[in-house]
């Protein structure tokens, strides 16, 4: 893992998937070390130092993970641009976290390939790098030897993600459970969660997304609902569309939206099934709603989530 001075400290948290990895295979298959270009003390974003090796002391380097400094990262002096680059053809694979892909792109590996990296930088980069097909609305991205992730939490998921291809699904599902993480997220997943979205300022809509999130394959009427948030139908309905700015019903199909555009991505479901399981009345029902939000039909997403990977 390679650090810049005001790296987010966050970003460590990854080498947690590794050590567990160790764990579970019961094999110290993973060895980890946190570089600096010139090795010793690096202060994070939070203030404190953390202690580095020279990235030059490395002999074998297997994946090279990148981590950036300043938000975006600024251009990188032509003599450190010439290390990466050399840095990087010693190494098997080569990741950038979140902002970290900004470093991998001043070095010109990711020309002509799909990148991603925080949704907030995603203009930035797009506009620095019109080589690189920036997808803002994913994960993480894997283009051969060459990941980016999106920001924060995302850099976990593609560093379950290098398990997965180094150990295989059953180990990396265990390293995700043991990180308490709440589904395994695919690299074609969103950044966005419709919850999140919604931001309700009270436990009592909040709870009622909850309950609607957990038993999509209900009608969920506003009567439904209602019933879990302890109000009235119309006192609800009020308060909902206060609180959220939409409707119940637009909310829930947000919610039917998510769910089955993560079975598409993430499973073999025929697409009879993913409509039953989220809620939708039938296939054709599904289609028209991706249609309307998406511009593209199910079998689309999912093919385009199959190239992907």
């Amino acid at each position: 893992m390679l650090v810049s001075p005001g790296f987010q400290v966050m970003a460590l948290g990854v080498q947690t998937a590794f050590e567990l990895a160790n764990i579970v295979t019961e094999e110290a298959f993973y060895t980890v070390h946190l570089v600096s270009l010139t090795g010793g003390m690096v202060e994070t974003s939070l203030g404190f130092k953390v202690e580095t090796k020279p990235l030059a002391a490395l002999k074998n380097i297997d994946t090279l993970m990148l981590l950036a400094g300043t938000l975006p990262p600024d251009d990188l002096p032509p003599d450190t641009i010439k290390t990466l680059k050399t840095t990087m053809k010693r190494a098997r694979r080569v990741a950038g976290l979140c902002t970290g892909g900004f470093l991998m792109a001043q070095t010109g590996v990711l020309n002509g390939k799909r990148a991603t990296t925080h949704w907030l930088y995603a203009k930035e980069m797009r506009a620095r790098f019109p080589e690189i097909t920036v997808e803002d609305d994913r994960i993480f991205i894997n283009e051969g030897p060459y990941w980016t992730s999106a920001g924060l939490t995302a850099g976990l998921d593609l560093a379950v993600g290098l398990v997965e291809k180094d150990l295989g699904a059953e180990v990396a599902r265990s390293v995700a459970h043991k990180l308490v993480m709440h589904h395994r997220r695919a690299g074609g997943q969103s950044q966005h969660s419709e919850l999140l979205e919604l931001a309700p300022k009270t436990d009592r809509i909040q709870n009622a997304l909850i309950y609607a999130r957990k038993h999509l394959k209900n009608a969920l009427s506003v009567e439904e609902l209602a019933e879990v948030a302890r109000l009235s139908p119309r006192q609800f309905s009020r308060a909902f569309r206060i609180e959220t700015g939409q409707s119940p019903a637009k909310a829930v199909e947000q919610l039917r939206l998510e769910q089955a555009r993560i079975l598409l991505e993430e499973t073999t479901h025929p697409l009879e099934t993913v409509a039953q399981e989220t809620g939708f009345q039938d296939l054709r029902r599904m289609r028209e709603t991706f249609m309307r939000r998406y511009g593209q039909p199910p079998q689309t997403i999912r093919r385009s989530a199959r190239m992907a990977v």
